[in-house]
């Protein structure tokens, strides 16, 4: 729920003239299920249908052709899951979120409709369900991650109750905003969990929406706005971190460092809090609403997989996306071990080097292209203002506009609402995005 490479990923509505007519798909882009797939082997295979996956799949039909290209998504709708933290603040209609999993396949490219089960890089093949097997020459490995409602006691049952959302879920982010509208007085609880999460920035840019829609509604006065945060820092690269400070401070938000949501009591609105740096130490908070940022993982497929490192993920090389043991092995997004915020705009900026990485690969050369970490979050502070975070894997800013990103931002706000959804839809998924980086170059004059 990031940023779309800069230009930048979690959005107003646009204006209905621009937005773009979905055309028609021909027989030829229909999927297939795995059953009756037409071929069980194909030259590239993409595991995993969202941002990553779509994204190297139109790559790689411009490398090997459409019919030697197959992906494989269970899912029918495809999201761009960056506009939910204004869904969540009711400044954006879910139903904008979506497109036909059919309309993003690249014309030809086979759409497999089906799950992984296995990994077996040792034969160059994966079984999907019904035991169906595909073989490949490459594998791009775009699962995503998982999320985990699950692992806090009274969740996800506890969404049946009023005063709770997430903007995380398709089933939770429209009961963000039915909570923001409902609520009347008292604590309005923001939390961050102790795991990797997509998009770090998100669970805090509901908050400060949340804060100018208490303001906008005249019940600021009667909100106790609390951010109960795992980490020991309210964001990772220190001149956002300082912005945003400020911005706490003047709205009077209250950030309680090292506090990680264990338990929902939704029936008696109470939230149990675990002190990461007093073990055994709990604290339960009452709430008149309550957002829930959930822990997060590797999906379960990658879990012991021959192709994940000891925690789940794909264990990649750094700066070439190559599989540090399998070399026709890559991997792109969130299931990846990238030390990188897990963000549409990271992806992005991933794809480009990816596609520059299976070209060397293809030619038998060294990839010599390198990712630098890119990633994106526009940390969006208000219904018209953003603070556009770009940075690097050693959280140093990496900033595309001749500016100081750092600061609120009408324009920010614009980019991400408006400009971001239209370069994520025929920009990043058609395969023609790959980060802000030449764009960057330019306007720094060749200095950065």
């Amino acid at each position: 729920m990031a940023a779309v490479g800069l230009i930048s990923s979690c959005t107003l509505p646009l204006v209905p003239l621009l937005r773009p007519r979905i055309p028609k798909r021909s027989p030829s882009h229909l999927h297939t299920t795995a059953s009756c797939a037409s071929k069980d082997y194909y030259e590239a295979l993409v595991l995993g249908g969202g941002t990553g996956g779509i994204t190297m799949s139109a790559r790689m039909k411009r490398k090997v052709g459409a019919g030697n290209v197959a992906v494989v998504e269970p899912h029918e709708k495809h999201y761009y899951q960056p506009l939910w933290t204004l869904v969540g603040a009711g400044a954006k209609q879910l139903a904008t979120s979506s497109r036909a999993t059919a309309s993003v396949i690249p014309p030809g490219v086979k759409w497999i409709q089906s799950r992984v089960q296995k990994l077996d890089p040792d034969e160059n093949c994966v079984y999907l369900e019904n035991n169906q097997k595909i073989s490949y020459k490459y594998l791009i490995i775009a699962l995503g991650l998982q999320l985990h409602y699950e692992k806090i006691k009274g969740l996800p049952e506890g969404f049946k109750h009023p005063k709770i959302g997430s903007n995380y879920s398709i089933h939770t982010v429209e009961k963000t905003w039915k909570a923001l509208q409902d609520f009347e007085e008292g604590n309005a609880i923001f939390t961050f969990p102790n795991t990797p999460v997509k998009c770090a920035g998100a669970p805090q840019k509901i908050m400060y929406l949340s804060d100018a829609y208490f303001r906008k509604t005249g019940k600021r006065s009667r909100a106790n706005i609390i951010f109960n945060t795992s980490l020991g820092v309210i964001f990772g690269v220190q001149k956002y971190a300082d912005a945003l400070l400020e911005i706490i401070k003047s709205r009077n938000i209250t950030v309680n460092y090292r506090h990680n949501l264990i338990e929902v009591r939704a029936d008696k609105q109470e939230a149990v809090f675990e002190n990461l740096d007093k073990p055994g130490v709990t604290e339960v908070y009452q709430y008149g609403m309550l957002h829930v940022t959930p822990p997060m993982g590797p999906p379960d497929v990658l879990l012991n997989s021959p192709v994940s490192d000891a925690a789940g993920w794909v264990d990649v090389d750094k700066e070439t996306l190559q599989h540090k043991k399998y070399p026709n092995v890559f991997g792109i997004g969130d299931c990846t071990n990238l030390p990188t915020s897990k963000t549409a705009a990271a992806i992005a900026g991933q794809s480009g080097v990816l596609d520059k990485t299976i070209s060397s690969i293809m030619k038998g050369k060294t990839p010599t292209k390198k990712y630098d970490g890119y990633t994106s979050c526009p940390l969006v502070t208000n219904y018209n203002r953003a603070i556009l975070a770009e940075f690097d894997y050693n959280a140093q800013p990496l900033e595309t506009f001749p500016i100081d990103q750092g600061k609120e931002r009408l324009s920010s706000f614009h980019m991400k609402a408006h400009m971001m959804p239209l370069l994520y839809w025929h920009g990043l998924l058609k395969g023609f995005w790959g980060g802000p980086a030449p764009i960057r170059k330019l306007l720094h004059l060749g200095l950065k």
